[in-house]
């Protein structure tokens, strides 16, 4: 397979996309295997069908996903967790290479038929092992396939065993004996012959690094995509080793409870709120180490079948929305056979998904008692913003103002678990919430505001965050190192290229100059001076002007005296007024289809009526500030009793398959769906395209969110 390059490449402009850099270090490597740009969406088995799964539940799991709509949404992953296998008083029984055997009488018909199962459902199959070789084996001493070696050879049987919660009884491998690799190669080539396309491997800690190396390298060698993931309860001292060998890691223990009525605390109950709220300290924690290609995994989704999960509704829309807010893969536990239709509809709101697979991970801003409020800044420079009152009992205020978002001024809020509209809102934001509720905002600054990119924030070079002088903005600010060289670099995210002035806010208590070159996107440095401003509580702005591209800038500056640099508070960056993020579809080029205004509810001029035949489209041309994902809203109405699905292509490139534009009651009931795509900065094409002979719904029009 090729998917590094490709890979590579996207991660690099989804990067360059986010604009404002939340985190003040820069983010390590992530996992070049091509896979997981976004985070995996699917069920796992383990929450409910727990220590029992077999085939037949496997199948009707996988059914149940399909006829519920939840892969039109992006959930594609069906997990096969622990306790497949078949062992005896010594641990795992092993085939003829000392691999796990498949108990055949839970799979009779063994796993590749299984995965074969899944994906004629248009589904992915995921599987499960834990580090090390087993007992078995080693006592059998089976041959390395493929090689000389036997089992004996490479297993540290002096060596204390790995944690396994199955069958126990794993040694660890000698990875100073070429025969270890060997024998994970030669399972991960088992697994991929099987069409496995999605691997967990539980029981990973600090002593078992070398593992999942030799299980990355194993699965490269694959040549098939397999996504990786690690669990659990990862140490965050290994955070960028995780991120540069794995494509999620659990940064926790289990989310469920275990204390149901059934044997192990199986059944339901399968959570609690505290083992949810217990997500939001190393939510906080690991954000920085979130990105394209390696995301922080909360562990799995306890939605799904209403309250008998552990959690009542306002908390289990408080999960969502935290799992989405810190980008965490999106893994059902939840039993697909019965599901509700009030948690149906949560784990199927394309807002919330949206804010989920827009490649950022959001960071902590409030945490005061039970309120905590969250933000993440999107590529087109929209602030998703998640306010919760994480409480038990009483109803709690939770406020946040905008220049602890980001900017200042006013800004346009949409509610995303509604879709309602909440006006301009200026200077603050507050909400009441019922214990354990949640508010969700898309949060778009409006003309004449400022995005403030703090310097606490901001990557710093001999240098440290310090508050002992008053008067600063955010929680501190940089007082530079009295050396050449010390430095600070902000990622300033612009709506268009052009001329800029940015404010720099600065205190210097001496009576001597301190200068500093600025340089922008690595152009020519130019020498600033910053004065003595009488004290060092006593801030100024100096304005800067620079010209800045269209999307991601660097702003860097650099002491050019033994003096070291101005303590430096915050870079202000000018928001321009807003583009029209509407595109009606009258004014769109159309292809078999005619532009009528004979059913009523439409906005603009009118709408666009398809011909009844496969073919015909819509095509839109959308202009995006930034490159990288981002939602686009179709606006439709379908009044017949029959489904009129769709493609999706933005710029050439199937964005979506067969999107389902299902029946809205009647020709004047107008309805909304999204759909996230990848757009190219400036001008992009969206073309909405007829798959069957009725030809599409009737178009109103699309937004780009």
């Amino acid at each position: 397979m090729n998917p590094t390059r490709l890979r590579a490449a996207a991660v690099a402009v989804l990067l360059a996309a986010t604009g404002l850099a939340i985190s003040s270090s820069p983010a390590a490597s992530a996992s070049d295997n091509g896979l997981s740009i976004r985070p995996a969406m699917g069920w796992s088995s383990w929450s409910f069908v727990r220590r029992w799964p077999d085939e037949a539940k496997m199948k009707a799991q996988t059914d149940a996903m399909v006829s519920s709509g939840l892969p039109a949404k992006g959930y594609v992953y069906i997990n096969l967790d622990d306790f497949y296998q078949k062992c005896d008083a010594n641990g795992f029984l092993v085939d003829g290479f000392g691999r796990w055997q498949v108990d055949a009488a839970k799979f009779p018909s063994g796993i590749k038929a299984l995965a074969d199962y899944v994906h004629s459902k248009g589904l992915k199959f995921g599987f499960y092992v834990t580090p090390g070789i087993a007992k078995n084996a080693v006592t059998r001493n089976t041959p390395v396939e493929g090689t000389s070696y036997r089992a004996a050879d490479i297993a540290d049987t002096g060596a204390s065993m790995h944690k396994n919660y199955n069958c126990k009884n794993m040694y660890r491998l000698k990875w100073s004996h070429p025969g270890s690799q060997a024998f994970i190669n030669s399972w991960a080539n088992q697994m991929a012959s099987w069409g496995v396309d999605y691997l967990k491997i539980d029981g990973v800690d600090a002593t078992t690094v070398a593992d999942v190396e030799a299980w990355d390298k194993a699965l490269r060698q694959t040549g098939r995509p397999i996504n990786f993931a690690l669990s659990n309860n990862l140490p965050i001292a290994q955070a960028t080793t995780w991120k540069r060998l794995a494509n999620s890691w659990r940064t926790q223990g289990d989310v469920e409870c275990y204390c149901g009525p059934g044997p192990n605390g199986s059944g339901y109950p399968l959570t609690t709120w505290a083992k949810i709220t217990s997500r939001f300290a190393s939510a906080a924690a690991w954000q920085q180490y979130a990105a394209p290609g390696g995301w922080n995994d909360l562990d799995s989704l306890q939605i799904g079948n209403g309250d008998q999960m552990g959690i009542n509704a306002d908390q289990r829309r408080s999960h969502l929305t935290l799992w989405a807010m810190a980008a965490s893969p999106l893994l059902l536990g939840s039993d697909l056979t019965a599901l509700t239709s009030t948690d149906l509809a949560m784990l199927t709101n394309e807002r919330l998904i949206a804010v989920n697979q827009d490649g950022v991970a959001a960071d902590r801003i409030v945490n005061s008692g039970v309120n905590q409020v969250w933000r993440k800044r999107e590529s087109n420079g929209d602030y998703i913003v998640a306010l919760f009152n994480t409480g038990t009992s009483g109803n709690s205020t939770v406020s946040v103002n905008w220049s602890q978002v980001g900017f200042s001024g006013a800004a346009e809020v949409t509610n995303l678990w509604s879709g309602g509209a909440e006006g301009t809102v200026t200077s603050s934001y507050s909400a009441t919430l019922r214990p354990g509720e949640a508010r969700l905002i898309r949060v778009r600054p409006t003309s004449g505001t400022v995005t403030r990119l703090e310097a606490e924030q901001a990557v710093i070079t001999q240098g440290l965050v310090e508050s002992n002088h008053a008067g600063y903005s955010g929680t501190g600010f940089v007082n530079f190192d009295n050396v050449t060289g010390s430095g600070i670099e902000f990622t300033a995210n612009a709506a268009s290229a052009g001329t800029a002035t940015l404010t720099l806010r600065f205190a210097n208590g001496t009576a001597v100059n301190r200068p500093m070159s600025i340089s922008v996107n690595g152009a020519a440095p130019v020498t600033r001076d910053f004065p003595g401003t009488g004290a060092w509580a006593t801030w100024v702005n100096a304005p800067i002007t620079a010209e800045l591209n269209a999307g991601a800038n660097t702003v860097k500056l650099v002491a050019t005296t033994a003096n070291g640099g101005p303590n430096i508070d915050y870079l202000d960056v000018p928001v321009p007024s807003a583009p029209s993020s509407e595109y009606q579809a009258e004014s769109a080029a159309i292809s078999q289809g005619v532009v009528e205004s004979n059913h009523a509810g439409f906005t603009g001029s009118g709408f666009v009526n398809l011909d009844n035949l496969a073919g015909s489209y819509v095509e839109f041309t959308v202009t995006a500030a930034a490159a990288g994902p981002r939602p686009l809203t179709i606006r439709f109405a379908n009044g017949t009793t029959a489904g009129r699905p769709m493609d999706v292509l933005v710029n050439g490139v199937l964005a979506a398959d067969e999107r389902p534009f299902d029946p809205t009651g009647a020709w004047t009931t107008w309805v909304e769906t999204t759909v996230t795509a990848d757009l190219q900065a400036g001008a992009n094409t969206v073309r909405l395209l007829s798959t069957t002979a009725s030809g599409g719904p009737n178009l109103d029009r699309i937004t780009l969110g």
